[in-house]
């Protein structure tokens, strides 16, 4: 059974930092491409981030280059979000998202909550 299961979100002030995980099980994790999205309130889900199967390719959505660092450790089926310089405009629930071909998995999503 496919499972993406996400956590580390939660309430952070403005300017904090935050490192989210996503654990993966039921498949060859090195094998996919992985990418974090978030979605917020009243807004559509948008891409965030996405790291190619070896961890050796990193791409970031303009709106959080330089504050975000996705990772993966393919030897714990684990990715990572590590988030810095946390602005209001980053409160969301992100999603990690699993792509190998034309199959694509998603996670339920951790609430970051970005207040002062």
């Amino acid at each position: 059974q496919v499972q993406l299961v996400e956590s580390g979100g939660g309430l952070v002030q403005p300017g904090g930092s935050l490192r989210l995980s996503c654990a993966a099980s039921g498949f060859t994790f090195s094998n996919y491409v992985m990418s974090w999205h978030r979605q917020a309130p009243g807004k559509e889900r948008e891409w965030v981030a996405t790291v190619t199967t070896a961890g050796s390719n990193m791409f970031y959505a303009d709106s959080v280059k330089g504050r975000f660092t996705i990772s993966r450790d393919n030897a714990k089926n684990t990715l990572y979000l590590q988030m810095r310089s946390l602005k209001l405009e980053d409160t969301a629930l992100y999603f990690c998202k699993a792509v190998l071909n034309t199959q694509t998995w998603w996670g339920q999503g951790t609430q970051v909550t970005v207040s002062s």
